[in-house]
């Protein structure tokens, strides 16, 4: 009896969601059918399909769409690194304009159909896009606008000899990342429902553009480093007649760049890369959630969130902070020596001690993370709190990521360990580099472990109801809780009768033990708080020191020997974005985790 109204509920919202906006006399047809429904079935969940609709043609279309756009934009970058390839940098920055282009005219489009139609987002994702990820974006797009500025000044400066179109690609690049941040600032949370087909076909185009603007900006930022090693090792003759034969040194080699504004502007923008390839991140992870909410429709009664509150630093030790300060102040103090004696001298002991520095310094803070991220597993063991099963495709993104992206650094480890293992002889070095290793492989275990289990866990609940009695208990200025104790009946005594249905009820030994709760209950979110934190400014550094130069797979010579000077950049090449993304995406991550301690 009850499957017959849900079954019309399900086709009414499948033709609503197909005709645009619609009309009222829909609407209201559909608000009824609900209705019924629920009054018809009130203690049992309705139906998925009653719930939400997925257009599965649509969205099979948004992914080859995708897929095909991918595959061309990743030809393209790939064959425009090397000389050999009649494929120019210039023929890449086309296709990329021209991408930005027609997601920006789509991103208006979005913005004055949803605007315009009353109907057209009838509800909001609260778990997707929080405040602290589109922080996050806005200060990574702050940064990819100065790198735009430093490119175009620094493209300017060879107008005459550089195709037009590399000076237009940063300028649309500038542009792109204004229209999408706002964008993604006002509807990450959507989950439209008009012009479906078109919103998943623009959401996957975004998402691929910002895909191929993240593998161009790897890309000539490896090439970048790879003729600076190659230039430093070899002399002038030799590295002109290598940059004829191999690798494309790009067409601002023929260029002169002798001025002091000039080789501000070029150095400054390959220090800004890493900020744009983590904003390309970041935008594609909150446009894939946004695609996978187009058509959604959310049950806020059992899509119930709780309103957190930003409470840091009330109730810390501070021990968690103090401790991932001193590493991450000691961590910038290593990367400066790094990049002092390994890319500025040619000594070899200097070379060495720098190396033997950078190892020692990532084997405490790999150790300490890993044993922080044990005792913060073990006391989830302890956590009362239940685990949230609700549908989340925020979160299920964030575990993917952190999975999918942990395999970079994953493989990496397990080449050097290979290395190391069948190279002789062996030296402190190798030692130090095998240890290391290990530890990189066991502390993003256990990181992954702390951070999944965190994620899945509910917020703390407060309870409301005892709120005004603990304010007027903690209001005087002397309480003897014994003496409130003796007042306190048995368990059925005279009091029961007293509380009527309409009232809360409370018992008097609830605000007993709710005046008392506060001295011990909180152990267990302190020390989460305080390891969140700490694993928090430790990602921190351990993103910074290989994003701007600390990278010791190149100036290590076991790697180098055994795989050989082509195959093993290429696999740092491929490998080392995903690693160094994943230190960005678990520091969101355990902010998240931090907050819902």
């Amino acid at each position: 009896m009850t499957e017959e109204p849900m079954r019309k509920d399900s086709e009414i919202r499948r033709s609503n969601s197909s005709m645009g906006c619609g009309s009222k006399d829909d609407k209201a047809s559909l608000a009824s059918s609900q209705t019924r429904s629920l009054s018809l079935q009130p203690h049992q969940p309705s139906a998925p399909g009653s719930k939400e609709v997925w257009k599965k043609g649509g969205r099979m279309f948004s992914i080859l769409l995708a897929v095909h756009l991918a595959l061309l934009a990743c030809t393209l970058v790939s064959s425009g690194a090397f000389e050999r390839i009649a494929v120019h940098d210039y023929d890449v920055f086309f296709l990329l304009t021209v991408m930005m282009l027609i997601v920006i005219i789509w991103i208006i489009f979005y913005l004055v159909s949803t605007s315009r139609c009353p109907d057209a987002i009838l509800c909001k994702d609260s778990h997707a896009g929080p405040i602290w990820l589109r922080g996050g974006l806005i200060l990574f797009a702050i940064f990819s606008l100065v790198m735009d500025v430093f490119k175009i000044g620094y493209y300017s400066s060879f107008y005459s000899c550089l195709s037009a179109i590399k000076i237009m690609y940063p300028i649309v690049q500038a542009i792109f990342v204004v229209v999408q941040t706002y964008f993604l600032w006002i509807s990450a949370k959507d989950c439209v429902h008009v012009h479906l087909n078109v919103t998943r076909c623009g959401l996957m185009l975004t998402l691929t553009t910002n895909l191929a603007v993240w593998m161009s900006a790897v890309t000539d930022e490896s090439v970048h480093k790879a003729h600076s090693k190659l230039k430093k090792n070899t002399t002038e003759e030799l590295f002109r007649w290598l940059l004829k034969v191999g690798m494309r040194s790009g067409s601002t080699e023929a260029c002169n760049c002798n001025s002091q504004i000039c080789q501000i502007f070029k150095n400054g923008y390959f220090w800004l890369y890493p900020f744009n390839i983590e904003y390309s991140l970041f935008a594609s992870a909150m446009v894939y959630v946004m695609w996978k909410n187009v058509g959604r429709f959310i049950d806020h009664h059992s899509h119930h969130v709780q309103h957190l509150k930003f409470k840091l630093f009330r109730r810390t030790f501070f021990v968690g902070i103090v401790l991932g300060l001193i590493i991450l102040v000691s961590g910038l103090g290593v990367l400066i020596v790094y990049e002092v004696q390994v890319n500025s001298s040619t000594e070899p002991s200097k070379k060495s001690q720098a190396l033997t520095m950078y190892y020692v310094f990532n084997i405490v803070c790999l150790g300490l993370m890993s044993l922080v991220c044990i005792g913060g597993s073990v006391i989830y063991r302890f956590d009362k709190r239940d685990m949230d099963r609700h549908k989340n495709p925020t979160r299920t993104l964030d575990v993917a990521l952190l999975m999918g992206a942990a395999l970079g650094q994953y493989a990496i480890s397990y080449y050097s360990i290979v290395a190391i293992v069948a190279s002789t002889p062996r030296d402190a070095i190798s030692a130090l580099n095998l240890t290391y290793a290990l530890l990189m492989i066991a502390q993003h275990t256990f990181q992954n472990i702390f951070i999944i289990e965190g994620l899945h866990r509910q917020p703390p609940k407060e309870d409301h109801k005892h709120s005004s009695h603990q304010k007027e208990l903690y209001g005087l200025t002397f309480v003897n809780v014994n003496a409130v104790s003796l007042r306190v009946p048995d368990s059925g005594s005279t009091l029961a009768p007293s509380t009527t249905p309409g009232s809360d009820g409370t018992h008097p030994s609830d605000l007993v033990r709710s005046l008392t709760a506060p001295k011990k209950i909180n152990w267990r979110r302190k020390f989460l708080r305080e390891i969140s934190m700490f694993l928090l400014l430790c990602n921190i550094i351990l993103w910074i020191m290989p994003a701007f130069g600390a990278r010791p797979h190149f100036d290590n010579d076991t790697e180098l020997n055994f795989y050989g000077d082509s195959m093993w950049p290429a696999i740092v090449d491929i490998c080392l974005p995903f690693g160094i993304f994943y230190r960005m995406h678990a520091v969101a991550s355990l902010l998240e985790v931090c907050i819902m301690s």
